[in-house]
Formats: C-alpha cells, structure tokens, sequence
C-alpha cells in the first residue's frame, strides 16, 4: 500500500528556477500542441502547478508564449566561430546558425500563422524584431571585429546594413523554407553577395 508518507516529495520551486521552469513547460507545450491548441491550463498542468501561478506572471497565453519564445532562444545560444579567416567564419556561422535555429523558427512561423500575431497585434516588422529576435548588429561584432583587426576589413567604411545582410538572408530563408540552408546557398551569400560588397569598399 503506497501512503502518501512514501511518496516523494517534491522540492518547492522559487524565483528564476520556478519562472524558467514554467517557460520551459511553456515552449514544450507550443512544440507539442501548437499555438491554437495550447491553454494555460495546459501549460499549468505541464509544469505542474496551478493556473494561478502563471497569471501572477503572464496576463494571457500570449503573454507566456511570447516569454517561452524568448526564453528558449536565450537558452541556447549558437557560439560565434573563429576560424583564422573572414570568409570561413561566416560560412560557418551561417551554417551553425541555420542548423541550430530551423527548428525554433518552424514553431514559430506555425504559432505566428495559428493566431499569435492576431492576438498580440504586432505588425510584420515587430514580429520579427520581437518574436524571431532579429539579431542586432553589436551581438555579431566579434566576428567582424575580429577581421577588422586582422586588416581583413575596415569597420569604419562598412555600412551596418551590409554587415546585417547575410543574417537577414538567412533569416528569410529559415522563414521561406522552414529548414536549414544548403551548404550551396550560405557560400552563395558569402562569396557572391556579402564579400563582393566588401570589397567595393576597398578592403582585402
């Protein structure tokens, strides 16, 4: 006979550990129900706590998947390579990023279409700014500080929007195709687009 005497007992959490577990529970409740199906009933039963725990902290499920979103991005960064050269470096960010993120953005895309952005009421441009984290330029400046100090370009005479550029492409193609580049595509963006217009502005 099992008593509740012999049951474990399970450890309260608090604080960051509590919110992270309920962010968790969150994210795996989108990727598993999807955005339409998912309550925060749902989401309550996962985590195992009560619904009340989760309106102290989000006012609404989109509210809470939008925190989930952001949560599990920041959860699993993609590290920046160094390989010794621009060129290399980009390639294989590109790559470890598409492989890394083609997952994350196909939830996404399916919660954004299943009403996410209706419910939220954020515009196209916010939706990618906010909910696909569109990676600001001072978060990739260590792969192109690098180049800089290796005298591979010049900073100063490059434009942010060019910089930003393969980035944004492989964000557009992660959306479009909702799976990693080919290794054809991400040479593509380096070799005839990115590097082409880095070197119009002079650098080796």
């Amino acid at each position: 006979m099992v008593t509740d005497a012999s049951e474990p007992v399970r450890r309260r959490r608090h604080g960051k550990e509590l919110e992270s577990a309920l962010l968790v529970a969150g994210w795996d409740e989108l990727v598993e129900a999807g955005y339409a199906r998912m309550t925060m009933e749902s989401v309550a039963i996962r985590a195992r706590t009560s619904e009340a725990v989760l309106y102290r902290r989000w006012a609404n499920k989109e509210q809470l998947v939008l925190a989930a979103i952001e949560h599990h991005r920041n959860a699993h960064p993609v590290a920046v390579p160094d390989t010794g050269a621009l060129r290399s470096d980009l390639i294989a960010q590109l790559t470890s990023l598409g492989t890394a993120l083609a997952g994350y953005f196909a939830i996404v895309a399916a919660a954004s279409f299943s009403g996410l952005l209706t419910d939220t009421g954020l515009t196209p441009a916010q939706a990618r700014d906010k909910i696909l984290e569109a990676q600001p330029l001072p978060a990739l400046r260590p792969l192109y500080q690098r180049a800089h100090d290796r005298g591979e370009i010049d900073l100063g005479s490059i434009p942010a929007t060019v910089l930003a550029m393969p980035f944004d492409l492989l964000r557009h193609d992660l959306l479009m195709d909702l799976e990693p580049p080919a290794p054809a595509r991400v040479r593509s963006i380096v070799d005839e687009l990115f590097l082409p217009l880095v070197h119009a502005r002079g650098t080796s």
